[in-house]
């Protein structure tokens, strides 16, 4: 099952893919108010909703010269 969360800052932009980073808050489910950071594919920006499928895993990794 997917929950949706709001962008809240867009970290940056990885490889040639369109690939982001981003900090995102859960806003429903069992982990409803967590702070998060994922990679998105495709345009995103500060505001927006996406749906997350784990709420319990952050992405790894960090962007290079940052």
């Amino acid at each position: 099952m997917a929950f949706p969360a709001e962008v809240l800052k867009v970290l940056g932009r990885m490889g040639i893919k369109g690939v982001s980073r981003v900090r995102v808050r859960v806003n429903d489910g069992p982990d409803k108010g967590k702070v998060l950071t994922r990679n998105v594919v495709g345009p995103i920006r500060e505001g927006d909703i996406i749906m997350v499928k784990e709420t319990e895993m952050e992405s790894v990794g960090a962007l290079k010269g940052r």
